[in-house]
């Protein structure tokens, strides 16, 4: 028995060692070396800072609308529903979202609503949203602030992020600065 205790005493002080010491050490330098020292992008608008990488509540119809969250974007809190598709609660909430985006964007027929603007994603803090969940909002705002769609269709394009390395991920918009620069055409 001494001869297993040992060597598994060592083990879990050197594992102490990399793993509670050497390696956030490590992550921290590495983030220092980053933009903003690893804290994220820090995005300042009429007076307030903004973390671009952490999802905003967008509610207002002049506005492009976010992904719901499930922790009511709180970054402390960070978490998905955990309900499945046959969760009788869940397709409730999914259902008024539904009805609620149609009775805002009322010349959307229901199957145009992209499934990311019904449902939370599993962090409940996405900052992104896909392409088609901007272009079907385009007509709402258009119509809110006299805007022609062409140009909002233009801005889409401007924020719209490629996937990295032209590979990997899909196509996404950040809604927070998709928003800010909608607030900025004159």
């Amino acid at each position: 028995m001494k001869k297993n205790i040992s060597p598994a005493i060592r083990l879990t002080f050197v594992l102490i060692i990399l793993l509670v010491v050497l390696y956030p050490i490590a992550v921290w330098g590495i983030a220092q070396l980053s933009p903003n020292q690893g804290k994220g992008e820090i995005i300042e608008h009429n007076g307030k800072k903004y973390y671009s990488n952490i999802g905003q509540a967008f509610t207002d119809d002049k506005y492009f609308w976010s992904r719901p969250s499930a922790v009511d974007y709180n970054a402390g809190g960070s978490g998905g529903s955990n309900k499945g598709p046959s969760n009788e609660e869940y397709l409730a909430q999914v259902q008024a979202r539904i009805d609620t985006f149609l009775v805002h964007n009322p010349k959307v027929n229901k199957a145009e609503i992209p499934v990311g603007l019904v449902t939370a994603s599993g962090s409940g803090l996405d900052p992104d949203f896909s392409v088609q969940a901007a272009r079907v909002q385009v007509k709402r705002i258009a119509k809110i602030r006299k805007i022609d769609e062409a140009k909002l269709l233009e801005l889409i394009d401007t924020q719209t992020e490629k996937p990295l390395l032209g590979l990997f991920g899909p196509e996404k918009i950040n809604v927070l600065k998709l928003n800010i620069a909608l607030d900025n055409l004159k």
